[in-house]
């Protein structure tokens, strides 16, 4: 086992796989020679070569139709959306047309694309950079999501997204880049897209969360037990597919959920939770479904960002909330 930040896990991963299928392309924005914005590619194409990782000129449309194409070809391509907040951009050639190839070509045909992109809150970044733009592409059929929230989680998720035969859009918040180290193994190893890891046990409530939001659930789960509450905390880890299984046994269990998102409250991710939890799970809740959320505004500029993003406390209030209920 080694220590890793979230950078150093994912660009291990990356690693793990250029070294084992010839196939793998990397590409993007400065992903070559700088090693990308945050570092996250380093070293990759100096030990790999510039005709497996390259950079590509600044046009996200262009990015994903040459990943669409690549992967018509044999080829498992690798590209990054410099910042999510630009998927507009590509978002044509990943909605419209990647996530589409298996069921346009009657299964004849796949479509194995990673589309990595750094997003994600409390490190001011400038206006489009930050933004949670998760929920437009879970609900995009054809496409699987995963939002890692630790080190361990970061590699092995990213090494199934690469073998994946289906597109996954894998993106990594820049908060969690470099704030803490988990222990990870060198040798690779693969988890299991669509699964969720319940994080820690608990009897009085479950809370149910992703990306950075994990991190400010545990330290709410901290502060809930010194006042005797015993707390289960769930990181769903994959948000399309939702892993509804265990989100449905831990609430059958504990009786009461909170669903943290760092996006906005409208039609989030978060709102899918509470939706499939309410059909299943309607006779053993002994309270509401609460919701912790952003404001359903813009993202604000970097002076507001503190006060607009969900956080430990938001948590523990709701939680309080609905123990009390």
């Amino acid at each position: 086992m080694a220590q890793m930040t979230m950078v150093q896990a994912i660009n291990n991963a990356l690693k793990t796989e250029l070294q084992n299928d010839e196939n793998v392309l990397l590409f993007g924005e400065d992903v070559g020679v700088n090693g990308g914005v945050f570092r996250v590619t380093e070293g990759l194409q100096k030990e790999f070569g510039e005709d497996r990782v390259f950079d590509t000129p600044l046009a996200e449309s262009g990015i994903g139709g040459l990943a669409l194409g690549l992967s018509t070809q044999g080829y498992r391509p690798v590209m990054e959306v410099q910042f999510f907040g630009f998927v507009f951009e590509v978002f044509d050639s990943i909605a419209g047309q990647i996530a589409r190839t298996r069921f346009r070509s009657g299964n004849s045909k796949q479509s194995p694309v990673t589309v990595r992109a750094p997003f994600g809150g409390g490190v001011h970044t400038p206006e489009l950079h930050a933004d949670n733009l998760e929920g437009l592409l879970a609900q995009s059929p054809g496409l699987h999501v995963v939002i890692p929230s630790n080190p361990y989680d970061a590699k092995g998720l990213l090494i199934s997204a690469i073998r994946s035969n289906d597109p996954v859009v894998y993106l990594e918040h820049m908060k969690l880049y470099r704030s803490f180290r988990d222990e990870v193994p060198e040798e690779e190893y693969t988890i299991e897209i669509g699964k969720a890891s319940v994080k820690q046990e608990g009897n009085d409530i479950t809370l149910i969360a992703y990306g950075a939001m994990v991190q400010e659930s545990l330290k709410a789960a901290e502060e809930l037990e010194k006042d005797g509450y015993s707390v289960e905390v769930i990181d769903l880890r994959t948000v399309q597919p939702i892993d509804i299984k265990t989100l449905v046994a831990s609430v059958e269990k504990t009786g009461r959920a909170v669903v943290v998102q760092e996006a906005q409250r409208q039609a989030g991710v978060g709102a899918q939770v509470v939706s499939e939890l309410a059909e299943r799970s309607i006779l053993s809740l002994e309270a509401p479904i609460a919701r912790v959320a952003a404001a359903d505004t813009v993202y604000p500029f970097t002076q507001a960002e503190n006060v607009w993003l969900p956080n430990k406390n938001d948590i523990i209030e709701k939680a309080k909330e609905t123990l009390e209920f």
